[in-house]
């Protein structure tokens, strides 16, 4: 049986905001991956330490605060001090076009904004998250 993608969905920050990254969760769930959501009001220490309490093969952050830029700063240097770097990072939220390119350079594999469609969320990692040897 071939192992599925793991993805650890989560809400970082104090964003209360939660009905997208819930249906995001679901579509990849219902795709056939194994989706741990963490819930709100998750710090980066504490995703990371749940993506590899999960031997996850994603992590994807939904940010609409507007702290999108150190929240995912912090996360891949969490990654990166743990030896995970390996760990495919994304997101989605409200985050303006300058700062999707700024994210990308610092390591985001991809950054979904409004209007994603959950198929193509699912094409996408599907296409970019390595799937594990079972």
């Amino acid at each position: 049986m071939e192992a599925r993608i793991r993805v650890v969905v989560a809400k970082p920050g104090l964003d209360g905001h939660d009905r997208g990254v819930k249906v995001v969760a679901r579509a990849l769930r219902d795709a056939g991956m194994e989706v741990v959501y963490t819930g709100l009001h998750q710090t980066p220490e504490q995703i990371v330490e749940t993506a590899l309490q999960e031997d996850a093969d994603a992590i994807g952050l939904s940010v609409l605060s507007g702290a999108h830029m150190t929240l995912f700063r912090r996360l891949l240097e969490l990654l990166a001090e743990r030896d995970a770097a390996d760990i495919v990072v994304f997101g989605g939220g409200i985050i303006p076009p300058e700062d999707i390119a700024e994210l990308e350079k610092l390591g985001v594999a991809r950054i979904f904004t409004p209007g994603a469609t959950t198929a193509s969320i699912i094409e996408w990692v599907r296409a970019n998250v390595a799937t594990p040897v079972a």
